[in-house]
C-alpha cells in the first residue's frame, strides 16, 4: 500500500470533546520517561518509525508474540526495539481519563513527537483518528525496514516504497541524532570501511571488539541525548556510525543535503517535522477498520 497524506478522515481535534486531556497525558508521561532515561526519547521514535514502515502506523509493532498470534517484536529489526511499558504506561492513563476512545496507534504517533520536543528538537502537529491493527506482520518487518547496512539507493528505494522521497529520507536519518546503537551495528563499519575518521574509529573499537560485546552501546552521535544538527557534522566529518549513516555523505545525491543541515539546524528542524508529518500518515486504518485497543499489547 502506497502512503496518502491525503487522509480527511485524520484530524488534529479527533479527541478535544472526547478525551480533551490526551495531550498533556501522553506529554507528561513522555516527560517522566525521558528525565528517568534520556535515551528513552530516541526510543519510542524509533518505535514509531518501525511501526510505520510496516502496514502503515497502526500500533502493530505494539502487539506481544502468543501461541496463535505472531506479531512484530521478534523480527530481526526489532528485537533491540524498546519503550514499549512507557506506552503501556500512558495507555493506562489515557484509558484512565476516557475509556476506549483514543487508539494505541495516535498515542505512539503522539509520544514520537513529544520525545523530540523533549530532547530540544522541533515539534508539529500530529493529526488523529488512527485505528489499531488487529494483525501484524514479521516478515514485513523483516523486509521493510531499512537496516544499518544498507547502501544509498537501498534506502531510497525503501522510503519511496513508502511515499518518502530521497530528501524525507536525508532528513529522517537525523532522527540518529539522538539514542545509542550496538556494536553488532556498526562493526563492521568501524574495522572495514575507509570513509571513516580515524580517531572516530579507534574511539569506537574501545567498546566494540572485533568479536563479542555484540550490545555494547555506542552514542549515534557527539550529542545523543540533545535533539541538534550534530548528526550532520559528524557525517561531514566522516564520523557516522552505521554504515547507512555515512551513505548519505559520500560522494553522492545527499552530500549537498547533509552539508546543508549541518550548518543550518533551523532547516533541519523544519525539514524533519515536515517529513515526520509524512510519515505519520503513512496508510492509516480509519473510520470502521481495525479498532480502538484496550492494551496496546493485545488484540481486543
Amino acid at each position: 500500500m502506497m502512503a496518502c497524506s491525503c487522509n480527511a478522515q485524520l484530524s488534529p481535534n479527533l479527541y478535544a470533546k472526547s478525551c480533551p486531556n490526551l495531550q498533556n497525558i501522553v506529554r507528561n508521561g513522555i516527560r517522566q520517561a525521558v528525565a528517568k532515561e534520556a535515551r528513552m526519547g530516541a526510543s519510542i521514535l524509533r518505535l514509531f518509525f518501525h511501526d510505520c514502515f510496516v502496514q502503515g502506523c497502526d500500533a502493530s509493532i505494539l502487539l506481544d508474540d502468543t501461541a496463535s498470534f505472531t506479531g512484530e517484536k521478534n523480527a530481526a529489526p526489532n528485537q533491540s526495539a524498546r519503550g514499549f511499558e512507557v506506552i503501556d504506561s500512558i495507555k493506562t492513563s489515557v484509558e484512565a481519563a476516557c475509556n476506549a476512545t483514543v487508539s494505541c496507534a495516535d498515542i505512539l504517533a503522539l509520544a514520537a513527537r513529544d520525545s523530540v520536543f523533549q530532547l530540544g528538537g522541533p515539534s508539529w502537529t500530529v493529526s488523529l483518528g488512527r485505528r489499531d491493527a488487529r494483525t501484524a506482520s514479521q516478515s514485513g518487518a523483516n523486509s521493510q525496514i531499512p537496516s544499518p547496512f544498507s547502501d544509498l539507493s537501498t534506502l531510497i528505494s525503501m522510503f519511496a516504497a513508502k511515499g518518502l522521497n530521497a530528501r524525507d529520507m536525508t532528513v529522517l536519518s537525523g532522527g540518529h541524532t539522538i539514542g545509542q546503537a550496538q556494536c553488532l551495528f556498526f562493526r563492521n563499519r568501524i574495522y572495514n570501511e575507509s570513509n571513516i575518521d580515524a580517531t572516530f574509529a579507534a574511539s569506537r573499537k574501545a567498546n566494540c571488539p572485533q568479536t563479542g560485546g555484540d550490545t555494547n552501546l555506542a552514542p549515534l552521535d557527539a550529542t545523543p541525548t540533545t535533539f541538534d544538527n550534530s548528526y550532520y557534522r559528524d557525517l561531514v566529518s566522516r564520523r557516522g556510525l552505521f554504515h547507512s549513516d555515512q551513505v548519505l555523505f559520500n560522494a553522492a545525491s545527499q552530500d549537498a543535503l547533509v552539508r546543508t543541515y549541518s550548518t543550518n539546524s533551523a532547516l533541519f528542524f523544519r525539514d524533519f517535522a515536515a517529513a515526520m508529518v509524512k510519515m505519520s500518515n503513512i496508510s492509516p486504518l480509519t473510520a470502521s477498520q481495525g479498532e480502538i485497543r484496550k492494551n496496546c499489547r493485545v488484540l481486543n
